[in-house]
């Protein structure tokens, strides 16, 4: 009983319940890995299933219309990736890589405004993302430049 409640005390302070919380990260990171590998395993065959069947399948000139989704299907795998690429780098380091968070949003935007259909967004729509753009743009420029001279 004394070496239980040892354990516990020990775990009561500062230095050993920081040791639980990181192994606890540690894990969920993992976790969060092996999900983020099914993800993109499941998003290639959904990619690779639908570009068969629209190969196969529709008419000769038709494949056009179908082209921005599959545009957005591979740049679903490519997001997926990234944000495996941000969990993995989590891992490494145990901080979270700003630039790769950025990117990765910035990939998630163009993906939106590559399968964007103008027909059925207004104005605002298209604003805002522009604006996201911008934004995004000018956060990774200033990382970018403070890491090269750091």
């Amino acid at each position: 009983m004394k070496h239980l409640l040892r354990k516990i005390g020990k775990f009561a302070k500062d230095e050993g319940f920081m040791h639980l919380i990181e192994n606890f990260e540690v894990l969920v990171s993992k976790l969060l890995s092996v999900a983020m590998v099914i993800v993109v395993i499941v998003a290639i065959f959904d990619l690779i299933f639908y570009l068969i069947n629209e190969l196969f399948t529709s008419p000769y000139l038709r494949f056009n219309q179908t082209l921005f989704t599959i545009f957005g299907l591979f740049l679903n795998v490519l997001i997926a990736l990234e944000i495996l690429e941000n969990i993995t780098a989590y891992l490494r380091r145990h901080v979270v890589q700003v630039e790769l968070v950025i990117v990765t949003a910035l990939i998630a935007v163009g993906r939106k405004i590559i399968i964007l259909d103008l027909g059925k967004t207004n104005g605002v729509d298209v604003i805002g993302l522009g604006v996201a753009v911008l934004a995004l743009s000018i956060s990774y420029w200033i990382i970018r430049s403070s890491n090269i001279r750091h």
